[in-house]
């Protein structure tokens, strides 16, 4: 629970400063502090980051205990002079500063790059926003379903016959933050080799494009548009969700030509992976796609789902189950790997969740607190670290500055 807690993790000793809010900075400092950074997340005053009253289960967060993760939090009013001040002295104690305000907030704060340049010239400024730094969107207000919609993402989920649809989390902001994870940690190495500091420009919408695959070239070169398509991807089969005896869902991942020609065999069907056939190839599937796809679930429909998944497993076939909640907490490979873990929790007392991605052999990452209570750490980070006596702290809350 507390900070005390020993670090482990391959970015033990770099400090983070987050000045972020809702989900697209603030999940990149999760992601610095699952591998030891010691993030220090700044929130107004009395306020608090509005992620603390999302997820709510009997009105308390849910949500918070996981993005708040591995995280101090002191409360600071940046709209003050004192309050930008006592920042700029977090930031020379600091390697990174993550904000994702709205672009020219912190100018407006009096806490643009040249500002945090000049008491550390060796800071890495990571800015998330919707549209990025520059160009005619940059001060425009941007979420991340926003990012999404203009990145490409949105107009290609959902059924054809229907308006686009969303993924059920918010994937714009989780693409923009490990974008700008991925900026910072080469932002890092940079500085390690050099001493020099850099901005890294991580923006919701470009973060959405840069999944978006061969979209743009295949318009570009060919007038060749992708439309919305449901379960599949077209011209890619099988690959797709089918019925089982005991009305189940099973996903099986057959397309590439040696493993469809595996499931052929299973099905008792071999002859359609024999050369001519029109089902042997990648492209002869894919113009096949939809009756092929009925074949296999009429097939599907006469097996039981357990026995499907072993005889996938057993024939090399990629398949599985479409798992909710309850079944990744009954996995026995989850398990086998602690893929969710039970934390300590100062509100529940315990918490599963998710735990640290990706896995490294020799320095590990922990979640080693969940999300701190609003300003808990203030005395350890402004009288500790930066010295700070506790009458001038006292002074600061009753103003509202701290």
């Amino acid at each position: 629970m507390e900070s005390s807690v020993s670090v482990s993790g391959s970015l033990s000793g770099v400090r983070v400063i987050e000045a972020g809010q809702l989900l697209a900075g603030p999940f990149a400092a999760t992601l610095l502090g699952d591998q030891g950074a010691d993030v220090i997340k700044v929130e107004p005053p009395g306020v608090g980051d509005p992620m603390r009253a999302w997820g709510r289960t009997d009105g308390t967060s849910l949500w918070w205990p996981v993005v708040g993760r591995n995280k101090r939090s002191v409360t600071l009013n940046l709209r003050e002079a004192e309050g930008q001040e006592l920042f700029l002295q977090l930031v020379a104690e600091a390697d990174i500063v993550i904000e994702n305000f709205r672009a020219g907030t912190f100018e407006r704060w009096n806490l643009s790059y040249e500002q945090l340049k000049a008491v550390n010239p060796g800071i890495i400024m990571v800015r998330v926003s919707g549209y990025g730094q520059t160009g005619p969107y940059a001060n425009r207000a941007g979420y991340g379903s926003i990012g999404e919609a203009m990145g490409g993402l949105r107009y290609v989920l959902g059924d054809a016959d229907r308006q686009p649809a969303r993924a059920g989390i918010s994937i714009g902001d989780s693409l923009a933050a490990m974008h700008a994870t991925v900026g910072t940690l080469s932002a890092l190495q940079h500085r390690n080799r050099t001493g020099e500091g850099q901005v890294v420009d991580a923006s919701i919408y470009e973060s959405v494009l840069a999944m978006m695959e061969s979209l743009v070239t295949e318009w570009d070169v060919a007038q060749y548009q992708r439309e919305r398509t449901g379960a599949i991807l077209p011209n890619v089969a099988p690959s797709n969700v089918y019925p089982t005896k005991d009305d189940q869902l099973v996903l099986i991942a057959a397309n590439q030509d040696t493993v469809s020609a595996r499931l052929f065999a299973l099905m008792g069907k071999p002859e359609w992976s024999e050369p001519g056939h029109p089902y042997a190839s990648h492209v002869g599937r894919g113009k096949a796609q939809v009756e092929l796809d009925a074949l296999i679930s009429e097939w599907t429909a006469t097996v039981m789902a357990e026995e499907l998944l072993e005889m996938m497993n057993d024939g090399g076939v990629p398949a599985g189950r479409i798992y909710k909640a309850a079944d990744m907490l009954e996995d026995p490979h989850f398990q086998a790997r602690d893929s969710i873990v039970q934390v300590p929790d100062q509100t529940f007392g315990q918490l599963r969740m998710q735990n640290v991605v990706p896995k490294l052999s020799a320095t590990p990452g922990a979640i080693r607190w969940t999300g701190p209570d609003l300003g808990q750490h203030n005395d350890e980070v402004f009288g500790d670290l930066l010295g700070i006596p506790a009458e001038q702290r006292a002074s600061l809350a009753e103003r509202g500055i701290i």
